[in-house]
């Protein structure tokens, strides 16, 4: 028996009969359709077809061979929905006229991952999602979920825990049936806002991981009567949503690469030289890790009600330092510039991209960080560079960075940036309730 056919019997007696093939498009939201369990050969062969243009950022054609989009279930992820009675979930890779589609996402990520693995390498990702819990009132309004969340420092607030527990319980269910191995769900900083962290994985099963962490949170959240958001900074007077990496990388014999002991950051020389890549090309990676326009509200060094704010403004790096972009801890480098609106796909790739540059390069880090960067600055100190301060900064940072579009893949940071561009001016030309108040009758 094939594994195709066993897959399919398997299924069938759980009483599977419809696959959810689901891949995401250039903006990182979920897309796909159903198809039949009993065609799976069809679907994990030739794909699930889409039409190609249909799709953000699939740069194809409206007629020909490669105006269709298919996406070829990969067999091993199939897994029954828990809020889907009925339906298997599947994991697709995009391909257009037979080959793989280079504007697909998990395509950057797969290429990136064959790069690693031709040196006999492995990349570890372990991924904190934050989001908030919202409402929509009667005049469109959005408000944080439960109108009880007040605190001015809520972090670890155990009433809304107690409040939201029906949510957060069916979420556990949920991501246990999906086989989630999670590790801890706290209240954050916002009033609203709340984590929930899992078992790490390989890079490819990471971002795997997390788009099926999305798609559950929303149906469970509208379950509840809220909406499950990955807006950065939906409040004003809070700090923002992070989707942290957690980034290790182990040999061919299963050694960290990253880790010395002997080290005061903990950190080997190429552990140091990755995170210099980071370092070096951290402008263009804030468009792809950084993608809104609203993640540079969140990119700030702005004043917050709780008093702190863990916004990774600057860049640097440091021991166990929150206040820096790449924060040393446990031998390993934990990325904080990704924030909830990327596309995982292709932060994480170009994250490996930059990393493994620096790698390849020697690139030699900057000086730690020792001490809170905030702190520091309020004191007048001199300060490393900052971030771009804004989406058009950072857009323009990724086309003057030819190396990283080289290697990430120039037709996808291409489409990338015609999209985005083409976003930050509908953004310009918008006249939103803060300019009428300010100005209306001003003048």
């Amino acid at each position: 028996m094939t594994m195709i056919q066993a897959t399919i019997e398997r299924l069938s007696a759980q009483g599977i009969h419809l696959v959810l093939t689901q891949f995401c498009d250039i903006h990182g939201v979920a897309k796909g359709k159903l198809v039949p369990l009993r065609n799976l050969r069809d679907w994990v062969e030739v794909g699930a077809g889409f039409s190609g243009p249909s799709i953000w950022g699939t740069g194809l054609p409206r007629y020909g061979a490669r105006s269709e989009y298919y996406g070829r279930v990969q067999v091993e992820s199939l897994r029954p929905l828990p809020f889907m009675p009925g339906v298997a979930h599947a994991v697709c890779d995009g391909f257009a006229g037979g080959a793989p589609l280079d504007t697909c996402s998990r395509q950057v990520l797969r290429r990136q991952v064959e790069r690693l693995s031709a040196r006999g390498w492995k990349l570890w990702v372990g991924i904190e999602p934050e989001f908030f819990l919202l409402r929509q009132d009667a005049q469109g309004h959005w408000r944080v979920g439960d109108a009880a969340d007040q605190l001015d420092k809520p972090s670890y607030d155990l009433k809304s825990i107690l409040r939201n527990q029906a949510f957060l319980d069916d979420m556990r269910q949920t991501l246990e049936a999906l086989g989630f191995e999670l590790q801890q769900i706290d209240h954050e900083d916002a009033n609203g806002q709340y984590e929930i962290n899992y078992r790490f994985d390989d890079a490819l099963a990471a971002a795997d991981r997390y788009m099926l962490f999305k798609l559950a949170a929303h149906a469970v959240a509208q379950r509840h009567g809220q909406h499950f958001s990955c807006m950065p900074k939906p409040l004003a007077h809070a700090p923002g949503s992070g989707l942290h990496f957690h980034l290790s990388i182990t040999d061919a014999q299963g050694q960290p690469v990253f880790a010395q002991a002997s080290d005061p950051l903990g950190l080997s020389p190429q552990g140091y030289a990755f995170a210099a890549g980071l370092l070096q090309h951290a402008d263009a990676l804030s468009a792809l890790c950084a993608p809104s326009v609203n993640s540079y509200k969140r990119l700030a060094a702005s004043a917050s009600i709780s008093g702190t704010t863990w916004s990774p403004v600057w860049k640097s790096l440091g021991f166990n330092n929150r206040t820096c972009l790449v924060r040393t801890v446990a031998e390993r480098l934990e990325w904080r510039l990704p924030d909830p609106s990327c596309n995982v796909y292709a932060a994480i790739a170009a994250t490996l991209a930059a990393g493994l540059r620096g790698v390849d390069e020697g690139l030699r880090a900057p000086v730690a960080c020792d001490g809170d960067l905030y702190q520091h600055r309020a004191a007048g100190g001199s300060m490393p560079d900052p971030l771009p301060r804004d989406l058009r900064a950072a857009l323009d940072a990724l086309q003057a960075d030819s190396v990283l579009r080289e290697l990430v893949g120039v037709a996808f940071c291409d489409e990338f940036l015609q999209l985005k561009n083409a976003e930050w001016a509908s953004y310009s030309s918008h006249v939103s309730d803060w300019e009428l108040q300010r100005y209306a009758v001003a003048f």
